[in-house]
């Protein structure tokens, strides 16, 4: 395990003042990996706020340009670059915030070979795209290779979180077998502020499951509305007959 520098030691000085947060810690964030599938309003703040707590490589995967109807959710990009990759955007600016990040890109949709690729080395996924396909391509594999999940969707003002340890607690598909025939992906309302609160809820959630600090999302839902701020912890369940992960 690499161990922290000087100069990762002052960046990170304030966090490592939390009480019960270690150079331990520190270094096990560091020597992790993470797979953010999707950097839209959600994955592109999760990324942000893992690489500026000191993840030590980030994959990116995410297909096709910046638009205008991005913008108002996308804090990694700028106006000037609509009509540009938007990972290729995500990278640079994540590296000019950190440079001691590694971040590793791939403009391509998450088909279930991609995603198999993708995981390879992988610690953790954060599960961010606006679609059932992506998701369960990414639950799916994540559940074969054994591999940790943040799952988070928005919709609106409304917003849920929570974490799959493969054959341990529910997968994405013991709690959503089925497909909801009327969604569109580019279909639902997006408030910019809401997605990326949730992206920092997932943000914390990845660096919990990574270094053993505080107490993750598991076999419970987060479920929010900022509308009138209500917030709510649900218990969830495996299914021991789910298609994914049952028995």
């Amino acid at each position: 395990m690499q161990n922290l520098s000087v100069n990762e030691m002052e960046r990170y000085r304030r966090q490592l003042m939390l009480e019960g947060f270690t150079n331990g810690h520190q270094r096990k964030l560091k020597n992790s990996t993470a797979l953010v599938a999707g950097v839209g309003g959600l994955g592109g703040t999760a990324a942000l706020y893992l690489a500026v707590a000191g993840i030590g490589k980030l994959v990116l995967a995410h297909s096709g340009k910046l638009t205008l109807s991005n913008m108002n959710r996308q804090i990694l990009m700028k106006d000037s670059q609509i009509g540009e990759s938007r990972v290729s955007q995500a990278k640079k600016t994540i590296q000019d915030i950190n440079p001691d990040v590694e971040v590793e890109i791939h403009d391509e949709r998450l088909t279930p070979a991609a995603v198999d690729r993708f995981l390879n080395g992988a610690d953790i996924a954060l599960s961010t795209r606006p679609n059932f396909n992506e998701r369960r391509a990414l639950n799916e594999h994540c559940v074969k290779k054994g591999i940790p999940m943040v799952e988070a969707a928005m919709n609106g003002m409304e917003g849920y979180l929570f974490t799959v340890i493969p054959f341990k607690t529910p997968c994405l598909n013991c709690l959503y077998p089925e497909d909801d025939p009327n969604w569109q992906e580019l279909g639902f309302p997006v408030m910019g502020a809401v997605s990326g609160a949730l992206g920092c809820l997932m943000a914390m959630e990845t660096i919990k499951v990574l270094t053993g600090f505080g107490k993750p999302m598991t076999s419970r839902m987060l479920v929010f509305d900022l509308l009138d701020m209500n917030f709510r912890k649900l218990k969830i369940a495996r299914d021991k007959n789910c298609a994914v992960c049952g028995r």
